[in-house]
């Protein structure tokens, strides 16, 4: 499998609107989840730059959309995480109406990568969040977090039962990583999925 080899990796700006994201130069793949699922470590990761995306031990701290310029070729685009703490409910609705305001309109998104707490048996927010990207057709990849943070079998176990779950509103099995910032591992995979997708663009 060709990887993509991360050589330069920049931030590019942070937005509260679609109005006022980036031009849509370049493809784009943005990363979304639950709070607290590892979203940051995993793009710094990705990027293998610590530091890029800000890793916060307080759950909801991204807000807005954040772009990340990757060899001058192509974004990783940062969303605000769902399920956020500390903020009122009228906040969690205009970052949920601009999240899907970006997932629906933005012309250069190429997929979106769903992150899932491996650790856990399905949550609820992730199954609905899921289905609302099938029901509407987008194209997106599943990538089960934190592998490292529970025995192998219990890993297997909670992802089988998140893709059995799905059966209920999807026909056939999602594309899906397993990865852990520890060990590294899914690094390589998730790269080179982003390598085909650019190359078929």
């Amino acid at each position: 499998m060709q990887v993509v080899k991360v050589q330069k990796a920049n931030f590019v700006k942070s937005a509260i609107s679609l109005e006022a994201c980036p031009s849509p130069d370049l493809p784009e793949f943005s990363f979304i989840g639950r709070s607290n699922v590892g979203k940051s470590s995993l793009i710094n990761l990705l990027t293998n730059k610590e530091g890029l995306a800000r890793v916060s031990k307080t759950p909801g701290r991204t807000r807005e959309i954040n772009f990340f310029k990757i060899n001058e070729r192509w974004s990783l685009v940062d969303l605000p995480g769902y399920g956020y703490a500390k903020v009122s409910k009228t906040q969690r609705e205009q970052f949920n109406e601009f999240v899907s305001e970006y997932l629906l309109n933005r012309e250069s998104l190429l997929g979106t990568f769903v992150l899932i707490d491996s650790r856990h048996s399905p949550q609820k927010i992730d199954l609905q969040f899921v289905a609302w990207l099938v029901e509407l057709g987008l194209p997106f990849a599943l990538i089960f977090t934190k592998i490292d943070k529970s025995k192998a079998k219990v890993v297997q176990k909670n992802v089988q039962l998140f893709l059995e779950a799905m059966r209920e509103f999807s026909d056939g099995s999602p594309i899906y990583f397993e990865s852990s910032v520890t060990t590294r591992s899914g690094r390589k995979e998730i790269l080179g999925f982003v390598e085909e997708a650019l190359a078929q663009f």
